[in-house]
């Protein structure tokens, strides 16, 4: 199966230089990805578009080679295409017919050609000359050039004829790698996952930070959506999974801080901290999830206050956008399931917040924070590669992996249900169908007495959930990692 691959259009106006650069990443980041799939893959650049070769004939793998491809940021569109060498234009049709007579019956078309190179020809040749023998060999109702029910499309490289059997459509944005990294603020709501999503797909290598409060739940659902998003749009990129125990920071702000100004603070606290990590990980900028007048620390004198303690270049991809889209953007990205699932906390609730802050108020306030308890919190900092997330969690607990079912044992599929009707799991164990983003509230209902074995594909979403299942008291949990 061959496809051809159409950068997002921005890179095509680029410098020579530059756009040789972001095809080169664009390049080694869909080898990345499809590699899981095909380890002989095939992918070549061309100056137009890349051309990706598998041997792959699976309809179901190579489904889920196209759904890689589409969430892989830089490219506008995925052609499913038949390459031939060039026939005479007589000839053409008979390369055509067979892909896209059986789509033609009883329905209108319209043929399209795209062409490049020298021919005695032109582009509507080519179009009539194909349109009259479809007519005329297949069921097709008829010829219609505006609107037609099936685009025959058809694209001619110098020698060679493309057929274009499907076209899906792409993410657009920038190779993920071509830009500038970032350190994105990621609580497991809405709104900073769709935010860290934007930059992923503007091409800036997505590191994630994120506060503890207080609630291992918490943590562990905020580790979920930060490998989720990196698992379907980061294309194997390093990236950073930073935790920061914030519960001391909170129990100050309680302590010392009057209750207007708490939200504004603690705000300016996290800055500071993200800011120091950011310089010793010489990242430049920040990204945040915030949106204008959302909730009272937004609005535009509080971001202002808030910003004054951080000299990195503070993002806010979602600063003008409505509450509702950002909730849409989510659903459509796959992270809202999380959010609507998050298990929530925050100490820090004002009364009755400001929504104008004063900044000699705020400063005289933190005067009277301990500012020694940020240097702690730093100092507890864990980093881990994004990958090795859970590795890490394997190791607090005594989790076993193994490689079949165990007799007398329920396997819990875990997997996205697209991702599982997509390739259901056959096995001769009882399987039960637990979505990961209702794990954690569903556990309460399982049975202590069944070995369970948690099962997610990659294996990487069940060894998390297998390690905070067992901290949760249930002890007869494994991974099936086949």
């Amino acid at each position: 199966m061959k496809f051809v691959v159409k950068f997002f259009s921005e890179i095509a106006i680029k410098s020579k230089p530059v756009r040789r650069r972001l095809v080169g990443q664009l390049r080694e980041n869909l080898k990345s990805v499809l590699l899981e799939f095909d380890p002989d893959i095939q992918v070549r650049k061309a100056w137009d578009k890349l051309q990706v070769e598998t041997s792959i004939e699976d309809p179901v793998q190579l489904q889920l080679m196209v759904a890689a491809m589409r969430n892989t940021p830089g490219i506008t569109y995925i052609l499913e295409v038949v390459e031939s060498p060039l026939p005479a234009l007589e000839d053409i049709a008979e390369r055509v017919l067979p892909i896209y007579g059986p789509r033609l019956e009883g329905k209108t078309f319209a043929v399209r050609c795209k062409r490049t190179g020298s021919h005695d020809f032109t582009s509507v040749d080519v179009e009539r000359e194909v349109g009259a023998a479809l007519l005329a060999q297949s069921g097709a109702a008829g010829v219609k050039l505006k609107h037609p029910e099936v685009r025959v499309e058809l694209e001619i490289s110098k020698k060679t004829l493309f057929v274009i059997g499907r076209r899906y459509r792409g993410l657009g944005g920038y190779p993920v790698g071509s830009v500038d990294p970032v350190l994105s603020l990621i609580s497991g709501g809405f709104d900073s996952p769709v935010a860290s999503y934007l930059t992923m797909k503007r091409g800036m290598r997505t590191h994630f930070l994120f506060f503890n409060l207080g609630g291992r739940d918490h943590e562990v659902g905020v580790k979920e959506v930060a490998l989720y998003l990196w698992q379907k749009y980061g294309c194997n990129q390093r990236v950073l999974f930073i935790s920061v125990p914030f519960e001391e920071v909170v129990a100050e702000l309680l302590t010392r801080i009057q209750d207007s100004q708490m939200g504004v603070i603690l705000k300016r606290m996290m800055l500071r901290v993200a800011d120091r990590i950011a310089r010793d990980l010489e990242i430049d900028a920040l990204v945040t999830g915030e949106a204008v007048a959302q909730v009272s620390s937004q609005t535009v004198r509080n971001l202002a206050v808030i910003d004054e303690v951080c000299t990195s270049l503070v993002l806010r991809p979602l600063v003008a956008t409505d509450k509702e889209v950002i909730v849409r953007m989510a659903n459509e990205i796959g992270t809202g399931e999380f959010a609507a699932n998050m298990p929530e906390y925050c100490g820090v609730i004002s009364v009755n917040p400001t929504t104008r802050a004063r900044l000699e108020r705020v400063r005289a306030e933190e005067e009277r924070f301990d500012m020694a308890i940020l240097d702690r919190a730093l100092a507890g900092v864990t980093r881990t590669r994004i990958d090795r997330l859970a590795e890490e969690e394997l190791l607090r607990t005594d989790v076993e992996v193994l490689s079949v079912p165990l007799a007398q044992s329920t396997i819990i599929d875990i997997r996205h249900p697209d991702e599982e009707e997509l390739a259901p799991l056959d096995v001769h164990v009882p399987v039960e169908k637990i979505p990961f983003y209702q794990l954690h509230s569903k556990a309460a209902g399982l049975n202590p007495d069944t070995t369970y074995m948690l099962y997610c594909g990659k294996g990487v979403m069940s060894r998390l959930h297998a390690s905070h299942l067992v901290d949760s008291g249930l002890t007869r949990v494994k991974v099936y990692a086949p």
